[in-house]
């Protein structure tokens, strides 16, 4: 009788051991589960701002001056006849692989020119409500009214008006 208790005693130490052996395999694969979807990637991309290169070029700076410190522009525009350069740059993150990345800051730094190719004025822009703010004075500037796509095209039919 005594040699069956051992024998019990050996079965439920064997059984308590595979638990832990099978619990310790479960929780890291657990874990290895877990740290591949938390990956946290962060994408930049276009043109990230510099201070320091921005005080390399003040109001009065020539195009070529603002070319050298600043480099490329990542597009340019022309307004009332007067040229814009823009370096944009986006910042977005994904917090798990799988995931769309989703944009969480967005700069534009726009470079005005005046008729004499000299920096009037910069603006540094970014992404509030889906539309592009200036930070320093708090204003949108725009040439017009603002209408929808589908209003610029059709104009305004209520009036007899032309299209924008």
């Amino acid at each position: 009788m005594g040699s069956g208790k051992l024998r019990e005693g050996k079965v439920v130490g064997l059984k308590i051991a595979t638990r832990h052996v099978i619990s310790a395999i479960v929780l890291s694969g657990s874990l290895g589960t877990v740290s591949g979807c938390q990956t946290g990637e962060v994408l930049s991309a276009g043109y990230v701002i510099d201070e320091q290169m921005l005080q390399l070029v003040p109001e009065g700076s020539s195009r070529e001056q603002v070319e050298l410190a600043l480099g490329s522009p990542s597009t340019t525009a022309t307004f009332n006849e007067q040229q814009t350069y823009y370096y944009i740059s986006q910042r977005r993150e994904r917090r798990v692989a799988f995931l769309t990345p989703s944009v969480t800051n967005q700069r534009v730094l726009a470079v005005y020119f005046n008729n004499e190719d000299r920096v009037s004025r910069i603006a540094n822009y970014g992404l509030q409500d889906g539309r592009v703010f200036d930070f320093i004075s708090r204003t949108t500037p725009t040439g017009g009214r603002d209408a929808s796509f589908l209003g610029q095209i059709l104009g305004d039919t209520t009036s007899g008006g032309s299209p924008i």
